[in-house]
């Protein structure tokens, strides 16, 4: 698949735990014939007679993950970075590195709030499925019956829009969508404006037929809560999602504000291309795919929600962990959700900031990183790298995201 997350040209999505590593599908027709049958879902959840070694967090495995993120972040040159682990009865490992703002050198801190790009999808597909549970839709139905002017929006239904497997356009991959955003990111944009941008494109291949990360998928199913609830959509999510989950520090942002305390956010993707400090973007682009903000200790906390299914029931849970393949073999998507090599969760990238909080079942550990930027490393996402440095140490038979790690260096 393509780039990652909610990013502007290299938007797609977290659903690509591996960036890169993960590439496109091919393309369908532009009359939306089938390219290819549509691959049989498989169930991400683990034999409950699994069992993953973890190792205690003693001091010296805690040295040997200091030496891996550091020798990342000389790689990267990511300003900051926060890594989380924890396990029951094998300890925690919570350290923050580098700096939070470049600007006064104020370092990172366990506290701070970060914009979490795509990982919002994980709230937002929440919210509808609370609605399935509640039998006020199904999955099963076409989005047609919820929003006008989908193309293909009789055949394309809800569970294909959550599943990334719609056929439609991602809309932050528009040039024209991209350089108006670029010309100045603090704008606002509607719902309905950006799902102008991404019908413009014909649809990429029939309802079903493949994998592929579109923003666009989202941006409906957040239109579709609306209606079902006739409540905005960040309302729901804070009453509905955010409370239930005892999460107190998330928040889905009407506005370019971030709450206090934050780390400032530094990208290059701009119109100059050169790195800028994008904490008071407006996230509003991203909506249902990718606006809101949280911490360390929620992101924490939700990571093992999202995963075990606290807020829904287990027949809906069951669904959303049913996987079909992205493009690394052993990994695959469910409805807003991803398994890579058993880490069950979704990664997050906007212009300034980049998450990764999962969990692994076999072991109960979670796993939360927190950058504040996005910029890739040879084409990888940062986010990306941390994973790899950090599981190759701690799991190293679940390595995120599916390939061997490089040996930390010694300089």
């Amino acid at each position: 698949m393509k780039p990652s997350h909610v990013r502007l040209r290299r938007t797609c999505a977290a659903a690509a735990a591996a960036g890169v590593l993960i590439a496109p599908a091919a393309a369908g027709s532009a009359s939306g014939e089938a390219a290819s049958a549509p691959s049989v879902p498989v169930s991400a959840a683990p034999s409950p007679a699994a069992d993953t070694p973890f190792p205690q967090l003693t001091p010296a495995v805690a040295a040997q993950l200091d030496a891996a993120v550091r020798q990342v972040m000389r790689q990267t040159e990511v300003p900051g970075v926060t890594v989380g682990l924890w396990a029951p009865g094998k300890g925690s490992y919570v350290k923050t590195f580098g700096v939070a703002d470049k600007a006064t050198g104020a370092p990172m801190t366990t506290g701070l709030h970060v914009r979490i790009g795509s990982e919002t999808k994980t709230f937002t597909v929440t919210a509808l499925l609370r609605l399935v549970d509640r039998g006020k839709v199904r999955l099963d139905d076409p989005i047609g019956t919820y929003v006008q002017g989908v193309p293909n929006g009789n055949r394309i239904t809800l569970r294909e829009l959550a599943g990334m497997r719609s056929g439609l356009f991602n809309y932050s991959l528009d040039e024209n969508f991209i350089t108006k955003l670029q010309a100045d990111p603090e704008q606002s944009f509607t719902p309905r404006q950006l799902l102008d941008y991404a019908f413009k494109h014909a649809v990429q291949f029939a309802p079903g037929a493949e994998f592929d990360y579109s923003n666009t998928n989202l941006i409906l199913l957040g239109l579709v809560v609306e209606k079902v609830t006739g409540r905005p959509l960040h309302e729901v999510i804070a009453q509905d999602v955010l409370a239930p989950a005892g999460l107190r520090r998330t928040v889905f942002p009407t506005s370019a504000a971030i709450p206090d305390p934050y780390a400032h956010g530094y990208t290059d993707q701009t119109a100059s291309g050169k790195i800028e400090d994008a904490t008071g973007w407006n996230p509003s682009w991203a909506w249902a795919a990718g606006a809101m903000v949280s911490d360390l200790e929620d992101l924490r906390s939700w990571a093992r929600t999202l995963a075990t299914g606290t807020l829904l029931t287990p027949a809906t849970q069951a669904e959303r962990l049913k996987t079909t393949p992205m493009n690394l073999q052993g990994d695959g998507y469910g409805l807003g959700i991803f398994n890579v090599q058993g880490w069950i969760g979704h990664n997050g990238s906007i212009p300034g900031y980049e998450v990764l909080p999962v969990y692994l079942p076999q072991a109960r550990a979670t796993m939360v990183i927190l950058l504040n930027t996005d910029d890739r490393y040879k084409g990888q996402e940062p986010s990306t790298l941390f994973g790899e440095a950090v599981t190759g140490i701690v799991t190293p038979e679940h390595v995120y995201p599916g390939h061997k790690p490089s040996a930390p260096g010694t300089g």
